[in-house]
C-alpha cells in the first residue's frame, strides 16, 4: 500500500514537471504596470477622460490638484467604482463626508480604489489590480458639485 501511494505521488510529480516546462504551459508574462498622471483643477475637470488598462495589470494613479482654491470649497480626490454602481447615488451618498474626507461606509464596497480628498498643491498616489472583468469602470470626483460639473471619466479593462 505504502508504496503504491509512493509510486502514485511520484508519478504525479513527474507528469506535472514535464507539463510545466513545456512551452506552452509557462506562466504569462508580466504585464508592466500602468502609470496614470491626473490632474484636477478649479474648473471642476481631470485632465483625461479615459484611460485602458489588462485585466490584472497593477495600476499606479497619481493624482495632483493643481488648482488654487481652498481645500473647504475645491478639494479633490480620484474614486474608480465597480461595474454598475450608480454614481449619481454614490457621490449623494457621499456628499455629507465630504468634510470628513472618508468615503460613506455604505458605499465602500462599491470602490475599486480611490485617493485622499486634495487641497491645492498635494497629491496622492495610489497602486491597485485592475479588475478582471473587462468592461468599463466609471471613474469620478465625490466632492460636492463636482460629479454634475463633468469631473469624471471612464478606466477601461480590456
Amino acid at each position: 500500500m505504502k508504496k503504491s501511494v509512493w509510486r502514485s505521488v511520484a508519478t504525479l510529480g513527474l507528469c506535472c514537471s514535464a507539463l510545466i516546462s513545456l512551452p506552452g504551459c509557462s506562466p504569462a508574462p508580466e504585464i508592466p504596470p500602468k502609470k496614470i498622471e491626473i490632474t484636477a483643477n478649479d474648473k471642476m475637470k481631470y485632465n483625461i477622460a479615459a484611460f485602458d488598462v489588462t485585466p490584472g495589470q497593477t495600476v499606479v494613479v497619481t493624482l495632483k490638484n493643481i488648482g488654487v482654491q481652498p481645500k473647504a470649497s475645491m478639494a479633490h480626490d480620484f474614486i474608480v467604482l465597480k461595474q454598475n454602481v450608480n454614481a449619481l447615488r454614490f457621490v449623494d451618498a457621499n456628499s455629507p463626508y465630504a468634510a470628513k474626507s472618508q468615503l460613506a461606509p455604505e458605499t465602500e464596497k462599491d470602490v475599486v480604489a480611490h485617493t485622499k480628498l486634495l487641497g491645492p498643491g498635494e497629491s496622492d498616489t495610489i497602486t491597485f489590480t485592475a479588475p478582471y472583468v473587462k468592461g468599463p469602470y466609471e471613474f469620478l470626483c465625490s466632492f460636492p458639485g463636482h460629479y454634475g460639473a463633468g469631473m469624471k471619466g471612464v478606466m477601461n479593462v480590456q
